[in-house]
């Protein structure tokens, strides 16, 4: 059928379907990846919000030959959520916890509620869901189930499978059924079924009645001692039950269904089985290794004293950690430079047993002479290195240029017992390919990640990625490992499974298939009949990497590309309000992939590559996916890949202007410094204006804005005239002896409408001991960045950089108010700078502060001290500044807030306030910003008392604050200059 009446049916079926349905080429684009080396282009992506909608698309599958592909985060790292079909994505609206009974122990969900969510809802009652995956704030239990996820922990709870009770699917003809624990005669009248449920029952009674069957399983399947195993479909298990094995447990398909990787039936609805909490009392054992074979060793030394966990992060792992903002503060643990570090988890009841196996591990560890130094971290410092191990994965994309560590044999798994020697014989081949790889990951299950470092645009890696995949596959094979962990089948392993588990028992999984799915409608080409591995990948064969005209220096990352290349797909971009967090605040607010990180670098990636135009960048598909960006930075820290979407935005927005006319409104935005100076010559007139009810409506309406925004009134004067007219009088007030010089950055938004919090400013330092000055300098440049126009940006950059190079310095450092206009210097400026002004603007970065880093930076030097502020007592609610969460720290705003003796500070956990500077004026953005701000911000704010004091840094911040809640939040600033004891 022709895909032009396929289309023409899919928009008659909107009639019909109740959740959504995406033809366009945007979105049909960012569905066309996930974690994965595989591309390609679904026919349509489809939100269904319940199972009468995925009855109604499996019922249009059929009838126009085609297949549906279920998806939930799409963190799949074997290509199984990528093919031609229909993508149906159940992330966004069958996310329901449905039933918990606390009692029995399990949970009932819907496939697309994430595991973390679920865990923080379970964690009041005392219980969890066992199996943890590194993807855990993102990935969802239908993902889980289609995967068979495990996870860190899996020597105590095992995989998904063992906790799966039962599932509601809809089959291929459209039925509905559960698939449960059967005893014998259960199963005996399910084979009597004259329905496809029968058929699916019978086929595996035949399958597994059969003598010469059962003894092929037994003897090619992987090793039973081998918890992780995912090769296939999961027949060896079913052969370990009731009917077919006396003795064992009743017969549950779920097993089956857990690893079938959506190819078998659409699974609507889960029934969990849940454990109790953890121990208390917990502690790592960081050993620092000084050799990769020490820690195969290691690791069964380790597992004598039975701990919860151990873990493996390689040297390449733990460098490139080095270059990422949010886990440098992660590494507090490492000593020196380890080949390699076993983490290794103890949870008990007693403290006395947790210490006595602490104590005998490193005792055994130093007879054995394995490893250097052994830290023990307890406490919160626990979650902080699970996050450093967790990010992995997308840490390894940070290294610059075409070659990266690949998924290809990222997820074979043999009993620990032999991995020292499969490791050696692993190490072997890749001295015979001339590769390097990286190890990481779950050593005590016999699970170490692998990846070699292969550039997949190159003819001759890909071959290699076909060819290292092929001999690991049989030296896993002689160990009776499993090629697939935890990961799946997909795309990527489905071509070998006949090499691992034979011809004989392949064709009884090709046989499976085509009972439960005999016209191939769920997720084809994944398991079985699959394609080669080296084929559909993201980049074409011999496909060079465009060079494109850039503003922003993208050295760094080899060309802005390069840049958007590194997003890999892990979706820590999709993380939720409830897990925390500030990247990506309008996917939090929207749940839309389109809203993500990782849709906006690939949508960028996928014009940049293939654009026909000598300006890649016209493309209104970037402009619509772009267009819900809040710049807020976050992507930049907590991207674990560090994919800088602000900068991507703000450079794709210029040269998109370049080919379209620029906006009045974003014109309007970009030049407020200067309208806001010609209003600043009659302030009063100007502000009479811009709150009269019919003029501001007038001009709200006419630039596009809000009519729910109140525009920002000018103050009675600006701070540097102010600041003149006042300077002999803050002469005489500075306190002696004087502790230096420093100079105020009178940014645009401090200068004429936030001035009193710039006076405070200088009033504050002035009494401290501080002499002030404002320097000569041009505005920060902050709205023509946000408003991408960069060309004017970079001209303001290096004008400041000249103005200001040869008087900041440590000693004299330049301190800003708000936090958006002076991390410019830290963030933007370098990459802005001509490169005869890169070394200045460096060192200007490093002596540019936040008012608070700097009186926190002069507290630690004891230049300032407790008796200088009130004793009173005072509560304090802090909303950090998104940038200053991503490019600085909220922890110096804590830290200054608290300084007074009495004052104790809460730091809302908020991600983004939603205003994001002028974003949330916008008419077409007012409601998504609403939405942020309500995430977790305005209720925190209304729930706080009366007399508890909200701050916030930022300028937009304190507008939605206002907005939202009615109340009125202050800069630090404010409240340390009301602190203060003035003589």
């Amino acid at each position: 059928m022709g895909i032009s009446k396929i289309y023409r049916k899919l928009e008659e079926l909107r009639q019909s379907f109740l959740g959504e349905i995406h033809i366009d080429e945007a979105t049909r684009l960012i569905y066309a990846t996930d974690a994965s080396a595989y591309r390609e282009k679904p026919l349509a992506v489809v939100m269904p919000k319940n199972k009468d909608d995925i009855k109604t698309l499996i019922t249009f599958a059929k009838e126009n030959k085609t297949a549906i592909i279920p998806r939930t985060a799409g963190t799949s790292l074997a290509g199984q959520v990528v093919g031609n079909g229909i993508v149906a994505d159940v992330s966004k609206y069958m996310t329901e916890i449905i039933e918990l009974n606390v009692e029995e122990k399990w949970v009932k969900v819907q496939p697309g509620v994430i595991l973390d969510e679920l865990n923080i809802f379970l964690k009041e009652h005392g219980l969890f869901f066992g199996p943890e995956t590194s993807t855990s704030n993102r990935c969802m239990i239908g993902g889980m189930l289609g995967n068979n996820s495990c996870g860190a922990h899996s020597l105590v709870y095992g995989s998904t499978r063992d906790h799966t009770i039962s599932a509601k699917v809809i089959l291929s003809d459209g039925s509905d059924i559960e698939f449960k624990s059967v005893d014998n005669k259960e199963f005996e009248e399910k084979c009597k079924l004259n329905t496809l449920e029968g058929n699916i029952y019978k086929n595996i009674n035949n399958t597994l009645s059969n003598n010469i069957n059962q003894e092929n399983i037994r003897t090619e399947f992987p090793d039973p001692k081998l918890e992780r195993r995912n090769t296939g479909y999961a027949v060896d298990l079913l052969l370990e039950s009731s009917p077919f094995t006396q003795g064992k447990e009743n017969f549950n398909f779920c097993k089956l269904l857990a690893g079938s990787e959506g190819t078998l039936a659409f699974t609507y609805e889960i029934k969990l089985n849940l454990v109790s909490l953890p121990p208390k009392e917990k502690a790592l054992m960081c050993i620092h290794m000084e050799s990769l074979e020490d820690t195969f060793k290691g690791n069964l030394i380790a597992l004598e004293e039975k701990p919860v966990s151990v873990e493996l992060m390689d040297d390449i792992i733990i460098e490139l950690s080095s270059k990422n903002t949010e886990q440098q503060k992660n590494k507090f643990f490492i000593k020196g430079h380890p080949k390699a570090i076993l983490i290794v988890e103890f949870a008990e009841e007693d403290k006395e047993v947790l210490q006595k196996k602490l104590g005998n591990l490193e005792s055994k560890l130093r007879a054995a002479n394995y490893g250097y130094h052994f830290p023990v971290v307890t406490g919160s410092d626990i979650g902080k290195v699970w996050a450093l191990r967790k990010a992995g994965l997308g840490i390894l994309a940070n290294i610059p240029g075409d070659a990266k560590p690949a998924p290809v044999i990222e997820d074979t798994a043999v009993v620990a017992e032999v991995l020292p020697d499969y490791m050696r014989e692993f190490k072997e081949i890749m001295v015979k390919y001339g590769k390097e790889c990286v190890y990481y990951a779950h050593i005590a299950t016999g699970e170490i990640h692998l990846r070699p470092i292969l550039n997949l645009k190159d003819k001759k890696d890909i071959e290699l990625f076909h060819d290292i995949a092929l001999d690991v596959a049989k030296l896993v094979k002689k160990y009776k490992g499993s090629i697939s962990g935890e990961h799946g089948d997909g795309r990527l392993r489905g071509q070998f499974i006949p090499l691992m588990i034979g011809e004989q028992n392949y064709k009884l999984l090709l046989d499976i298939k085509e009972t439960w799915d005999p016209q191939h409608i769920f997720n084809p080409e994944k398991i079985v009949n699959t394609p080669k591995m080296n084929t559909s990948l993201r980049y074409k064969p011999g496909q060079e990497t465009r060079m494109v005209d850039t503003i922003f220096n993208w050295d760094k990352d080899q060309g802005i590309l390069r840049a958007a290349e590194k997003c890999n797909g892990t979706a820590a971009c999709r993380k939720t309000e409830v897990v925390g967090g500030t990247m990506c605040p309008s996917y939090m607010a929207t749940r839309d992939e389109k809203a993500t990180t990782r849709a906006r670098a690939n949508i960028l990636r996928e014009f940049l590559t293939n654009s026909p135009k000598e300006n890649p960048y016209d493309h209104d598909e970037i402009y619509k996916i772009m267009d819900l960006c809040l710049s807020c930075k976050a992507c930049k820290s907590e991207c674990p890949s560090n994919v800088d979407v602000a900068k991507l935005k703000a450079e794709f927005l210029q040269h998109y202007y370049d080919a379209h006319s620029i906006p009045l409104r974003t014109r309007a935005i970009a030049e407020i410094s200067k309208i806001n100076a010609l209003g600043s010559i009659f302030p009063a007139v100007t502000n009479f204006f811009m709150s009269h009810p019919f003029f501001s409506k007038l001009m709200m309406k006419t630039l596009g804005f809000s009519e729910h925004r109140k525009m920002p009134l000018l103050y009675k004067t600006t701070l540097d005239r102010w600041f003149n007219h006042n300077k002999k009088k803050l002469e005489a007030n500075t306190n002696t002896p004087n502790k230096g010089k420093v100079y105020l950055f009178n940014d645009e938004f401090t200068k004429f409408n936030d001035t009193e919090i710039g006076i405070k400013g200088i009033q504050v330092l002035t009494k401290l001991g501080y002499e002030v000055i404002i320097p000569r300098h041009d505005v920060s440049g902050r709205t023509y960045l946000s408003k991408g126009l960069l060309r004017q940006a970079k001209k303001i950059a290096n004008t400041n950089i000249q103005l200001l190079k040869d008087i900041i310095t440590n000693e004299t450092p330049l301190i800003g108010v708000e936090p958006s206009a002076i991390l410019a210097f830290r963030d933007e400026y370098p990459e802005l700078a001509i490169p005869e002004l890169k070394e200045a603007a460096d060192q200007l970065a490093k002596n540019s502060y936040l008012f608070e880093e700097f009186i926190a930076r002069e507290i630690d030097a004891g230049n300032i001290i407790k008796e200088q502020f009130t004793k009173e007592k005072q509560k304090i609610k802090l909303h950090g500044h998104c940038q200053q969460k991503a490019v600085a720290s909220t922890m110096t705003s804590k830290k200054v807030l608290s300084f007074p003796e009495n004052y104790t500070v809460e730091e809302i956990p908020s991600g983004c306030c939603g205003m994001a500077g002028s974003f949330g004026y916008e008419k077409e953005h007012y409601e998504v910003s609403m939405k942020v701000g309500e995430l977790v911000l305005f209720p925190a704010i209304r729930s706080s008392e009366p007399d508890t004091i909200i701050s916030a840094p930022g300028t937009s911040c304190r507008h939605q604050i206002k907005d939202g809640t009615q109340r009125t939040a202050f800069h630090p600033i404010e409240i340390l200059f009301a602190a203060m004891i003035l003589e």
